[in-house]
This record gives structure tokens, C-alpha cells and sequence, in this order.
């Protein structure tokens, strides 16, 4: 039995009130919700009272969900919506940035960059490559970060990102690649690589 349908097994429990089998999916995804969320709600004491709130506002509309997406689909965009209004009811513009750390940038394709022989100059190498990457990350719009963000760091689907940003795969593909080819462009004077070259 693969993952969706374990979460939806335990969906379709918690829904006939079985309150231990909310509780499983909630420690399945406290983390990388809290992680999702913590890329809106920097805050960290924040973004744990509002990654809390995304579960209880998920628990509240349990009864509606039909199983039309995965569960954690169906999660985040819960959660990023409630991050988003959070920000929005404190007086504060919804972030266009987002922040990877050495441990994150293992996500992406070209991580081998960062992770070779340890040297005084590669290590040097992969400091700039991070701040490169932080920087062309905060320079992104919001929808193109997010889009990235969920591929990228939380591994989704281009059918699960659609579904959570509630736009076309086509879309959700012409974000990333747009993304990715932002990014890339900052890294190739560092790199050295041609235009022709993907990260």
C-alpha cells in the first residue's frame, strides 16, 4: 500500500471521528509543513503557532475533503494559505524570498558542487554557491519561489504543485523552469559554465 493511500485510509478515519488517526497524519507532517511555513513566517515561534492553526483549520474542513488530491496536497495549500493570511493580519506583505541553507541546497541538482573534497577553496566555492542561491532566490516572485520551493525542497509533484497552487501543470512547469533558469543564470559566473548549461 503506498503512501496516498495510508494517508487516505487514516483521512477516512478521522472523518468517522477517529481522533488517533488525525493525530498520526499530524506527526507525519508537522515538520515539513512547519518547514513550508517558515519560508513565509520567519519567525520561528510564528511559524509554529501557524503551522498549528493550518492543522486545526485542516482538521475543521476534514468533512469536504474527497480525496481528489493526496492528503499533504490538500495540506499545504492549507498551509500556505493560512501562512499567507497570517502575514496579511499582522500588517505584513507576504514575503518574496525564501532562504536555503547548505543542508537544503542537497535538494538540487548540481549539490555535488557543494559536497566535493573538503578544501579551504571548496569550501569558500560553497558558501558563494549558497549565497548565490539565496540571493536569486529572494529576487524571485512569490509564485515562481513557491513553485520551486514545493519541487524542489518538499519533492511534489508537478500534479500536486498544481494542485496546491491551484493553477495548470503547464504553468506550474513554465514557473519552475523560470526559476531554475533565474537562478541558474547568477550561478554561471561563479560556476563557469556556458548558457548552454542547466544547474
Amino acid at each position: 500500500m503506498g503512501d496516498r493511500e495510508v494517508d487516505q485510509q487514516l483521512v477516512e478515519r478521522a472523518q468517522r471521528g477517529d481522533k488517533h488517526a488525525f493525530e498520526l497524519l499530524v506527526a507525519k507532517y508537522q515538520r515539513r509543513l512547519g518547514r513550508l511555513i517558515s519560508r513565509f513566517v520567519r519567525n520561528a515561534a510564528e511559524a509554529e503557532d501557524v503551522t498549528q492553526d493550518a492543522f486545526i483549520k485542516a482538521y475543521r474542513a476534514l468533512p469536504a475533503f474527497r480525496g481528489d488530491s493526496a492528503f499533504y496536497t490538500w495540506l499545504y495549500r492549507i498551509g500556505i494559505n493560512t501562512a499567507k493570511n497570517h502575514l496579511v493580519s499582522q500588517g505584513r506583505r507576504v514575503p518574496t524570498s525564501s532562504t536555503f541553507d547548505a543542508e537544503e541546497s542537497e535538494d538540487f541538482e548540481d549539490a555535488s558542487l557543494l559536497h566535493e573534497v573538503s578544501t579551504p577553496e571548496n569550501e569558500l566555492m560553497s558558501k558563494q554557491v549558497v549565497a548565490v542561491v539565496n540571493s536569486s532566490l529572494q529576487e524571485l516572485p512569490d509564485d515562481l519561489r513557491t513553485a520551486l520551493t514545493l519541487r524542489e525542497i518538499e519533492g511534489l509533484s508537478y500534479e500536486e504543485i498544481a494542485s496546491v497552487m491551484d493553477c495548470p501543470i503547464g504553468t506550474v512547469r513554465s514557473r519552475i523552469f523560470r526559476a531554475r533558469e533565474a537562478i541558474a543564470s547568477n550561478l554561471r559566473p561563479l560556476l563557469g559554465t556556458s548558457e548552454n548549461t542547466r544547474w
